[in-house]
């Protein structure tokens, strides 16, 4: 029997206007705006839904200087999905913007990494650099779950579900995973944050909020190694997601865009 081939919807939530020499370390970049886009993801089968991170709020986007555009709840019930229906939340890291929303997903089992889990409640916390990108209530949130039976590990590859394996990466995040999803146009990776921009990889630089360098530049090959192309690996932060995609319908456009189908441009790198 085929193994499902699943859609999956890339969902913008929230943005934030930068520029480029924020988003490389290294290399000859020319300064210029280079906004940032804040996404979940919702991979959807006949019989079973699985939602990809879980955003942040308006309480934390003010805290972090961000502007939420469509709450995380809004963009999922445009596609069909409701919150408290959901039986499985995959966080592909525990930064902020990836791990909030505690309080949306009361019935979900969450999937992270071992090594997640170590890293954000480990000694490396004791270094304020590397643990600005994670929230403490997002940590607790996570904790709270472990002890009431829905947390499920994985350490390093695993497979979810028929047709989705996840893949550690580290790099960004120590327990930073991907997913790789089969569509009808064949193997799809959700990148998450093992490449922030389509740049990050095509130029092979890394993103400055990184923990082990060596990882995240590695990370890109695991990447291509994982999709069908490279115009099937999905970025964790790029607008241009949202512009090459067919949006999920015309009033989506720029918020919802389903990338299990093909693409109707090329990235800029």
């Amino acid at each position: 029997m085929p193994e499902e081939c699943y859609r999956i919807y890339a969902i913008k939530y929230a943005e934030h206007e930068r520029r480029a020499q924020e988003n490389f370390i290294g290399g000859d970049i020319h300064d210029g705006p280079m906004p940032m886009d804040y996404f979940v993801w919702a991979i959807v089968g006949a019989e079973r839904s699985f939602v990809v991170d879980t955003g942040f709020d308006a309480a934390m986007a003010a805290k972090r200087g961000r502007k939420i555009v469509h709450p995380v709840a809004e963009g999922l019930a445009r596609v069909g999905i409701a919150p408290e229906a959901v039986q499985d939340v995959v966080i592909t890291h525990m930064h902020y913007d990836h791990a909030g929303n505690h309080d949306l997903f009361p019935n979900a089992t969450f999937h992270v990494q071992d090594r997640e889990m170590a890293f954000c409640t480990g000694r490396c916390m004791c270094h304020d650099a590397l643990r600005h990108p994670f929230a403490v209530e997002d940590v607790k949130a996570m904790i709270d779950r472990l002890y009431a039976g829905r947390v499920a590990f994985h350490d390093p590859e695993d497979t979810l579900a028929p047709g989705i394996t996840l893949h550690r990466t580290g790099g960004h995040s120590d327990g930073l995973q991907i997913l790789r999803v089969r569509t009808e146009r064949g193997w799809v990776v959700l990148a998450s944050d093992a490449t922030h921009y389509y740049a990050n990889m095509g130029r092979s630089l890394a993103y400055p909020v990184v923990f082990n360098i060596g990882d995240m530049l590695d990370g890109y090959d695991t990447l291509r190694r994982l999709a069908e192309t490279e115009a099937h690996i999905i970025p964790g932060h790029d607008p241009q997601v949202l512009e090459i995609y067919p949006p999920e319908a015309e009033d989506t456009r720029g918020w919802i865009a389903r990338v299990d189908l093909a693409p109707h441009g090329t990235p800029t790198i």
